[in-house]
């Protein structure tokens, strides 16, 4: 018989030191996002047949601004959270480690993106009216190898920060795994919730939000659809990759319940080869 552990959060010291370790991760990470943000871009050579694609309007209306951006980014997953992980159910329910996963992977995503954004330096679509505001450069200018722009110095810096996505990668990592989330509760690719189409419509509501954000980007011209595309896929890649170290796969049997409340209860061999059999994960 594997004698049963019981729920290391249970006690209070060694919850205050989770949370202790937590709030130091999640700061440096917060500080290197912030830090990452105040940086200039890489300065890339524009060869004069490529201004054509940098002379688009800047936009005075943006359909989704930072600040509804990370509204939708921090709030969604909080809500999505508290309907979903049965947080009137007391100890059944999964609000910490569910808190931790969607946390865990919009710090990272931030970070990832603008390390991306640093080392690219791919000008924005509107970077020509950024660069040269009334659109009438000096007759020197644009030159190839000593662009000097007259425009607003913080809008230029922007401005160079078009590769990936920020918009896309954030709204894919926090709705993406919103949607992760819900398809688990609800079981949509196991035996149990397959065939039942209201649950996957359910669960396909975030990416279609995600989507519709991502695509205004362009309708604004602050991004290429490169930028979009590939910051997509970045924020839904590392939605996915970080709720696989909390969740078993979505067609397990098991796929609603993180895997510390499955390994929490197990106290023969018998329970830990089936957890092992159901769920490949490797336990340290």
């Amino acid at each position: 018989m594997i004698p049963h552990r019981s729920n290391p959060l249970a006690n209070p010291l060694r919850l205050y030191l989770v949370n202790t370790n937590l709030r130091k991760t999640g700061s440096s990470d917060i500080h290197l996002w912030k830090y990452t943000e105040e940086q200039k871009a890489f300065e890339r050579i524009i060869q004069p047949e490529e201004w054509w694609l940098y002379k688009n309007p800047i936009s005075t209306a943006q359909r989704i601004t930072t600040f509804k951006l990370f509204a939708i980014v921090l709030c969604v997953p909080l809500l999505t959270i508290m309907v979903f992980s049965g947080i009137f159910r007391g100890s059944q329910n999964d609000i910490f480690p569910a808190l931790l996963c969607s946390s865990f992977a919009i710090i990272l995503n931030g970070n990832i993106t603008n390390c991306i954004k640093l080392m690219v330096g791919r000008p924005r679509p509107d970077f020509f009216f950024r660069c040269f505001p009334n659109g009438e450069p000096p007759s020197d200018q644009p030159s190839t190898f000593d662009l000097k722009c007259t425009g607003d110095v913080d809008l230029i810096i922007e401005g160079r920060k078009s590769f990936p996505s920020g918009h896309s990668s954030f709204s894919f990592v926090s709705l993406g795994f919103c949607a992760l989330y819900m398809a688990g509760k609800l079981q949509c690719f196991n035996s149990y919730g397959r065939e039942r189409s209201w649950r996957f419509c359910v669960c396909l509501t975030p990416l279609i939000v995600a989507l519709i954000i991502a695509i205004g980007r362009t309708c604004d011209y602050r991004h290429h659809w490169q930028d979009v595309v590939v910051g997509s896929i970045l924020g839904f890649s590392i939605s996915y990759i970080v709720y696989r170290q909390y969740y078993p796969p979505l067609d397990s049997d098991n796929c609603y319940q993180p895997y510390s409340k499955q390994l929490s209860r197990i106290q023969s061999k018998q329970e830990l080869n089936e957890v092992l059999t159901s769920n490949p994960v490797k336990l340290m």
